[in-house]
């Protein structure tokens, strides 16, 4: 791959922003408000990206508590941010506003989904659904989920700048801001139609392709 001459070589803070957008967009879907001020967010995992997304959520008022393997990891988050440290298998049960998983897939399975306490499930982790029939069940359940590609895109935005030549910071800011519309749309559509976020993402995406498709022809 080749880089642009100012590339940012680093896509995790542009990845932790875009979900930041995501959250902020599901808050205003779900509890009709326009920040995290007051909520409880727990994130699973707190590496880069999950790094990042403490600092936007600490700064925007959110009551954190954190999971992650790397005991390091986790002593910095509790030491910048006040966050609180839970046990690795106990987090995806916190009684908390949002779910934030950053770490492993298929967090979402038949084994955890009955024990989410959280109302809205917002993450940069991939492939957070074990299977594809999860995103009803959490409808079901009243839970809103931010389907994962859509939510965690910054990180991918940002490399495909560094392949567009000299490197741009305002063109991916402007795509990762998007990010917050993409959300909201789905979110929309979902309600309208009664159908999980997850669906309505797939659909969207296909229709992305199809018409880039019919431009080439």
């Amino acid at each position: 791959m080749t880089k642009g001459a100012h590339a940012s070589g680093d896509p995790s803070p542009y990845t932790a922003t875009g979900v930041f957008l995501g959250i902020k967009a599901a808050v205003k879907h779900k509890f009709g408000q326009d920040n995290v001020e007051g909520l409880s967010v727990a994130v699973q995992g707190v590496g880069h990206v999950g790094y990042h997304l403490c600092k936007h959520l600490h700064e925007g008022g959110a009551k954190l508590l954190v999971s992650d393997i790397n005991q390091d990891a986790l002593d910095r988050v509790a030491q910048e941010f006040g966050a609180e440290i839970m046990d690795r298998d106990a987090i995806i049960s916190a009684d908390v506003d949002i779910f934030s998983p950053c770490a492993l897939g298929a967090v979402i399975n038949d084994d955890s989904i009955d024990h989410i306490k959280a109302k809205i499930i917002a993450g940069a982790a991939n492939n957070q659904l074990a299977r594809d029939d999860h995103g009803q069940a959490l409808m079901d359940r009243g839970i809103l989920y931010a389907p994962d590609y859509v939510i965690n895109a910054g990180g991918i935005i940002n490399v495909a700048a560094e392949t567009r030549g000299a490197y741009d910071v305002d063109w991916v800011t402007a795509k990762v801001d998007r990010i917050y519309e993409t959300l909201t749309v789905i979110f929309d559509r979902s309600v309208s139609e009664a159908r999980p976020t997850n669906r309505i993402a797939d659909e969207l995406a296909e229709e992305i392709i199809e018409k880039a498709r019919a431009a080439k022809a």
